[in-house]
């Protein structure tokens, strides 16, 4: 057992050392190619159901995330429809774009890289897994002391080293691009503006970066970098050295000085994203928790349906003309734990205060983004009944006429949250609202996590009208997200089509 003064004399020699610790730099690029890297656009390719496009949005929420999103996974994937035309799908098949932010960007993720191999063992290398202890033991660990003394180097950085060894297997966004799954934008916040970065070329192509050799794990630790217990995730920005020119499709936004409704809101999130190319005052970019920005993963979704309603007002095509539904299934495992605060006249204490302050307006916008989303589906609905009637002229109003040009489009969204259990199951509500916000949970909360995912989704009567809309009908469910049978000797999950 080392004495005291040899654990000092290791601990100077250890931060000597630290500046030859670096951290991963994300490379640039000399040119902008918007037909190649991964991005929306050169994955529709991989769309399965041109007619209905499937996204999931999976909250944050640390392992209570990860595990309710993945028991919507598990549910999708063991439930089989017939549709009219006689074909038996599996419903995770129709799924396009999966959504991840902090907790549910370790399951879009890692959904997206292996497909169905993920249901083989992800929940013994990951949910099941003392994750947070795994990662305070090494931050504690002298041997780490020089990387964590190193400049750029942070916890988050030790715990990206983290969740390769157990879960991406050094895997890049250049292995998720050669995958067959679903599309993931994956997000951190930039802490300096309060503005989302997806882990999308696009949007690298802002940075002037080449975003396929950047590691899954250091977007899923960029994605869950809670601010104070985790530090920034660091990326270089070379903004401004590649030519990067809006697209054709984006100009009308950027160009605009006063755009029109609902074209506002995707201006804001133009300004923010071009804000990044800025390389030569912003060199460095310092990520946190994608949660601080957007805890459910909505604004994604929500830009993209603004893009498509300007683009058919404006008569513009674009790559999703052909689809017909949006299926919007909001995973959100957002919990709001009772507490006692008002029994007593002690006001709660100094970190209560701070914990509660923080999660207080997430869990508020958490709630209106999903309302968002429900009234555009009614206003959708709505400026279809209204240009299809027959009482209206379009000839004789054109102004009107353009207003109602909304897409040809019937949303579905899909609210899978614990409120869905309140009525129906008061208990487990409770079980489930007080589980904390952490990387580790007991084995027995993850399977009652995954099994309440299934058991809402197949009550919700969105999900119902769904298949109806398609003309679906069920002939294999689980009755309940059960948990797969553990293998013996869990092997390490390799991407799909990857060498083993």
């Amino acid at each position: 057992m080392l004495s005291l003064a040899h654990r000092f004399a290791f601990a100077a020699v250890a931060l000597a050392l630290a500046g030859c610790a670096t951290r991963p730099v994300n490379p640039p690029i000399d040119r902008v190619d918007p037909d190649s890297g991964y991005r929306l656009s050169t994955r529709q390719a991989h769309f399965k159901t041109p007619e209905t496009l499937v996204i999931l949005a999976f909250s944050g929420g640390g392992t209570r995330a990860a595990a309710f999103s993945y028991g919507v996974l598990e549910f999708l994937r063991n439930t089989e429809v017939v549709l009219a035309n006689g074909a038996q799908v599996r419903l995770l098949d129709a799924v396009g774009i999966i959504t991840g932010v902090s907790g549910g960007s370790f399951t879009a993720l890692a959904c997206g890289l292996y497909g169905d191999k993920l249901f083989a063992d992800y929940e013994q290398r990951f949910l099941k897994r003392d994750v947070q202890g795994e990662l305070v033991a090494r931050a504690l660990s002298p041997w780490n002391w020089t990387y964590l003394g190193s400049t750029g180097w942070g916890r988050s950085e030790l715990a990206a080293e983290l969740y390769d060894e157990i879960l991406f297997n050094g895997a890049t966004f250049a292995d998720l691009h050669r995958s067959d799954g679903p599309y993931i934008f994956a997000t951190a916040t930039d802490i300096s503006t309060g503005a989302r970065l997806v882990f999308s070329q696009d949007h690298f192509d802002v940075l002037c970066s080449d975003l396929a050799a950047v590691r899954l794990s250091r977007a899923a630790a960029a994605s869950s970098a809670v601010p104070l217990v985790l530090s920034p995730v660091t990326m270089n920005n070379y903004g401004g050295r590649c030519g990067y020119q809006v697209p054709p499709l984006l100009k009308p936004f950027a160009e605009s000085a006063h755009p029109p409704r609902p074209a506002a809101r995707a201006r804001r999130e133009l300004d923010d994203t071009l804000a990044f190319g800025d390389g030569a005052h912003r060199p460095y970019l310092h990520l946190v928790d994608g949660g601080v920005a957007d805890n459910v993963g909505m604004r994604s979704v929500l830009g993209l349906l603004d893009v498509l309603e300007i683009m058919q007002r404006a008569g513009v095509p674009t790559r999703l003309d052909r689809v017909r539904r949006i299926a919007v299934f909001v995973v959100n495992s957002v919990a709001v734990p009772s507490t006692r605060w008002d029994e007593t006249e002690s006001p709660p204490g100094s970190i209560e205060l701070l914990v509660k302050a923080t999660g207080v307006p997430i869990d508020r916008y958490s709630f209106e983004a999903i309302e968002l989303l429900k009234d555009k589906a009614a206003r959708w609905d709505m400026l279809r009944r209204v240009a299809q009637s027959p009482a209206f002229d379009a000839s004789k109003d054109a102004a009107l006429a353009a207003d109602l040009k909304g897409p040809p489009i019937d949303i579905f969204a899909i609210d899978v949250s614990f409120a869905a259990l309140r009525d129906e199951d008061r208990a487990e509500f409770e079980y489930l609202n007080n589980l904390p916000t952490s990387f580790v949970l007991p084995p027995e909360a993850v399977d009652r996590l995954r099994a309440a995912a299934g058991r809402i989704v197949m009550a919700s009567p969105e999900f119902r009208r769904l298949l109806d809309s398609v003309g679906a009908r069920i002939v294999s469910a689980p009755a309940t997200a059960a948990p797969a049978p553990r293998p013996q000797a869990p092997k390490p999950l390799t991407p799909e089509g990857a060498p083993r």
